[in-house]
């Protein structure tokens, strides 16, 4: 039988020591997450998984066994932390609509004050939708899925409800400076000018790849860098010619 020389041994000791270390550290680290974390973490899990099946099915097309499975928990774990699916829904669409409400909001107010009482059409719509644009461009797949659960959501009346309980504050400041950019246009065409381009907004969140399929890959439906140069300029036409249209009938 080979004897193993001194040094050779104490390399081996010293080796394994690093390994019992190591491994220590890492169990150490495993440790560290409280069950406050734990649970907030879990909570995330959730609420990523549930808003990409309600962005893919609805709220009709989900259960909270759906996003239970998904998730890799026992249903009834969700129903400790919400009261139904409507519970739920609520609170995938309040965790972002606080973000890129206040981001909108702010863009709003900040493009109100620079334009000094002067404001233009396609400045609040930039103001408006380039701000939600970045968020899509810039924030992985996660803002996608929202994008895609909001434009789900905008087309059926329990989305509608939360639309109205979260968005009507900044669409109604971004109503109010296209009536300062626009003061002799008639109120209900602004609103319809708005009703436009939300609807052409939330198809384009939905990314539904029908454009894709049209324009045999020169558009993609995920490309909101490309959306974002278009739209509000796009939009802004729409705007001004339906308005200075309504006012040369009234004056003929």
């Amino acid at each position: 039988m080979e004897r193993c020389r001194p040094e050779a041994a104490a390399r081996r000791i010293e080796g394994s020591g690093r390994e019992k270390i190591l491994v220590s550290k890492a169990k150490t680290a495993t440790k560290r997450l409280t069950k406050a974390e734990q649970r907030a973490e879990t909570m995330e899990q959730i609420l990523d998984t549930a808003e990409h099946l309600f962005s893919k099915h609805g709220f009709y097309g989900v259960t909270l066994k759906d996003v239970a499975k998904q998730v890799g928990v026992h249903h009834t774990l969700l129903n400790y932390y919400f009261d139904d699916k409507k519970t739920l829904f609520d609170a995938v669409f309040a965790r972002r609509a606080v973000v890129t409400i206040e981001k909108r909001m702010k863009a709003l107010d900040d493009y109100d004050r620079s334009a000094k009482g002067k404001p233009t059409v396609e400045g609040a719509l930039h103001a408006f939708l380039d701000t939600d644009l970045d968020l899509y461009i810039q924030g992985g797949e996660g803002w996608k899925n929202y994008g895609a659960f909001g434009a789900q959501a905008s087309n059926s009346p329990e989305g509608a409800e939360f639309m109205d309980k979260y968005f009507d504050p900044v669409v109604l400041r971004l109503i109010e400076i296209l009536k300062k950019a626009l003061p002799d246009a008639d109120e209900a065409d602004i609103f319809w000018g708005y009703h436009f381009v939300t609807g052409a907004l939330m198809l384009t969140l939905a990314r539904t790849g029908r454009i894709d399929k049209l324009s045999h890959g020169l558009c993609r439906s995920d490309d909101y860098a490309a959306v974002k140069v278009r739209m509000a300029r796009f939009m802004a036409a729409g705007f001004r010619d339906i308005c200075e249209q309504r006012r040369s009938e009234g004056q003929g």
